[in-house]
C-alpha cells in the first residue's frame, strides 16, 4: 500500500497529444512518477534518482540512430536530418549538429542517414511487426497521466493501436531469442511493460486481451527484427518491482527524505565464488 500524497486537484487524469519536451519535464505540479523513474527507484537508492530527476541530461550521441528510427516509423519523421559529413570531428560539423538539436532536430551522420533508410525497410518487410506498426492503425506519442493512491503516474506510448493494443519499438544490439532475457532484464522491459498496462487499463485505452508487444530491432546489418512480450513470470516480477517502487516514492515524497546508500553495509563475495569455495 503506497502512502497518500495530495494529488494537485487542477490536474484531469488522461490522454495527451504533448510534445515529448513538455512530457519529460512532468508538467504535473508537484511531480509524478514516470516508467523510466520507477525502473531507475528499482535499481538505485532515492538519492541517485532524486539527482536524476532534478539534473535532466542532454540527448546522448550514441542514442540519435534508434531515435531516428523511432520517429520515421512511428511519426513523420521530418525532424531528422541527415549531414554530409562522415564524423562530428570538424568544426563545421559540430556547429551544424549543435544547431539542429537546438531547433528541435535529431542531427544524423551521412552514412548513418543510409542505415536509417535500410532499417525502415527492412522492418516494414517484416510481416508482424509491419502490421503492429502499419501507418494508421494507431497514434504515437501519447502521455498518459493517472492517479494511483495518490501518487500521479505518467507513461509515453509509442503506438496505441485503435484496436486497443500497446506496441513499442527498441532499437537493440542483439534481438537473438538467445539474448532477450538478458536485454529485457538489463533494460527494464518487463517493468515497463506492466507500467504501460497499468496506464492504458486505468484510462480504459487498452483491450486486456490484447498483448502488450515490444518490436525489438537490431542497429547493425542486416537490421533483424523480433517481436516479443514478457512471460508470466516476467511481468510478476516487473509488477513486484513497480510496486516497491511506487510506495518508496511515496514514502519519500512524503518525508522530504530521498536516501542514499545503507551505511556500513556488510559485504559478501559474489554468489559464484562462495559456489566455488563451498
Amino acid at each position: 500500500m503506497t502512502a497518500a500524497v495530495e494529488a494537485p486537484e487542477e490536474v484531469q487524469p488522461g490522454l495527451y497529444d504533448i510534445s515529448a519536451d513538455l512530457y519529460h519535464s512532468d508538467p504535473i505540479p508537484g511531480g509524478s512518477l514516470s516508467s523510466t523513474g520507477a525502473r531507475k527507484l528499482a535499481t538505485e537508492c532515492p538519492a541517485k534518482f532524486k539527482y536524476w530527476v532534478d539534473n535532466p541530461q542532454p540527448p546522448k550521441r550514441h542514442l540519435d540512430l534508434g531515435t531516428a528510427a523511432h520517429n520515421v516509423l512511428l511519426e513523420a519523421g521530418d525532424n531528422i536530418v541527415v549531414t554530409e559529413f562522415d564524423d562530428w570531428r570538424t568544426k563545421a560539423a559540430r556547429e551544424q549538429r549543435d544547431a539542429i538539436r537546438a531547433d528541435g532536430g535529431v542531427p544524423l551522420l551521412f552514412h548513418e542517414g543510409e542505415q536509417l533508410t535500410a532499417m525502415v525497410d527492412q522492418l516494414r518487410r517484416h510481416p508482424e511487426a509491419a502490421a503492429l506498426l502499419e501507418p494508421g492503425s494507431g497514434v504515437a506519442e501519447q502521455s498518459a497521466f493517472w492517479e494511483d493512491q495518490g501518487i500521479w503516474r505518467r507513461a509515453r506510448f509509442d503506438w496505441l493501436r485503435h484496436d486497443g493494443q500497446l506496441v513499442d519499438y527498441k532499437t537493440t544490439k542483439s534481438a537473438n531469442p538467445i539474448d532477450l532475457p538478458k536485454v529485457i532484464h538489463d533494460w527494464g522491459y518487463h517493468q515497463q511493460q506492466e507500467y504501460y498496462l497499468d496506464a492504458g487499463l486505468a484510462l480504459d485505452l487498452v483491450d486486456p486481451e490484447k498483448p502488450f508487444q515490444f518490436v525489438l530491432q537490431e542497429k547493425e546489418p542486416p537490421y533483424l527484427v523480433v517481436v516479443t512480450t514478457c512471460d508470466p513470470v516476467a511481468r510478476g516480477i516487473g509488477r513486484h518491482l513497480n510496486d516497491r517502487a511506487l510506495n518508496t516514492y511515496a514514502l519519500c515524497r512524503e518525508s522530504g527524505e530521498w536516501p542514499g546508500y545503507l551505511e556500513s553495509p556488510l559485504t559478501a563475495l559474489p554468489a559464484w565464488v562462495e559456489r566455488q569455495y563451498a
